[in-house]
């Protein structure tokens, strides 16, 4: 159902949720929230990440955030478009992973052509990101940014992660500790931080976290997990990280204010 022809738009903040992405020389590790927020009494959960994979030939991993009527139409683009025959390019065939955001950019300005008028009109702006990361046979492991216009900007060697949604939180972890050349486990440790940093900050971002993580060459899913908050490691994460940080705060000298 397009959005012109629903009553029910939920009017969402873009910072309601948190995704992040990591593109390293070993692989990809990606980290989703599942909470949306349409007003106080109005909190659920949707799978924020979604998983395109031909094993052998190519995985991509595709994280949302925005409005949720938008972000959820242009995935249903994408994934009609792997049956269509009418010569539109999807992310079945497209020969790299430039091309397959610039998939995801067409889709995205088809569902804002389609339905920002009608948006506009019940008071809602046009308002969705998406992270889209992972490898096509041939070629190295990207990761791209992509904004509500349809363009984009692609991780690099230099600056490896990246964020959208609620990210202020869970953004100096990364700086810290991600490198083109950390591990995988690394990786996993320190979004997962980054999350649990975002989650007590602001309420609006919450649980299941879905975890996945792509090693380079592959080409199919490595892992993929659902984490709740009563999760045995996210746990470990939670308490460890909380213990660590009152304990180097402890030991530091006090500033000479007296």
């Amino acid at each position: 159902m397009s959005a012109a022809n629903r009553t029910d738009i939920p009017d969402e903040d873009p910072d309601m949720t948190y995704c992040v992405g990591v593109v390293l020389k070993e692989g990809l590790v990606f980290l989703s929230d599942s909470r949306t927020n349409a007003g106080v009494d109005a909190i659920s959960s949707f799978r924020k990440m979604t998983v395109f994979e031909r094993p052998d030939d190519r995985v991509m991993v595709l994280l949302t955030a925005g409005n949720l009527a938008i972000t959820q139409a242009v995935v249903a683009v994408l994934k009609r478009r792997l049956d269509a025959e009418d010569g539109t390019p999807n992310l079945m065939q497209v020969d790299s992973m430039y091309a397959a955001a610039e998939c995801v950019g067409d889709a995205l300005r088809m569902v804002h052509q389609r339905d920002s008028r009608a948006l506009k009109d019940h008071g809602v702006e046009f308002n969705a990101s998406f992270i889209l990361g992972g490898q096509v046979a041939g070629e190295r492991p990207r990761l791209f940014s992509i904004y509500a216009a349809g363009n984009f900007i692609e991780a690099t060697a230099d600056t490896p992660f990246l964020q959208i949604g609620e990210s202020k939180y869970g953004k100096p972890i990364l700086d810290r500790m991600l490198r083109f050349n950390s591990s995988l486990q690394v990786a996993a440790k320190s979004v997962l931080i980054s999350m649990d940093s975002t989650m007590r900050s602001n309420l609006s971002v919450g649980p299941p976290l879905d975890l996945a993580v792509v090693r380079t060459d592959g080409l199919a899913m490595h892992h993929h997990s659902r984490l709740d908050v009563d999760h045995p490691y996210f746990q470990h994460i939670h308490n460890g990280w909380g213990r660590a940080l009152t304990a180097a705060f402890a030991g530091l000298e006090d500033p000479p204010i007296d």
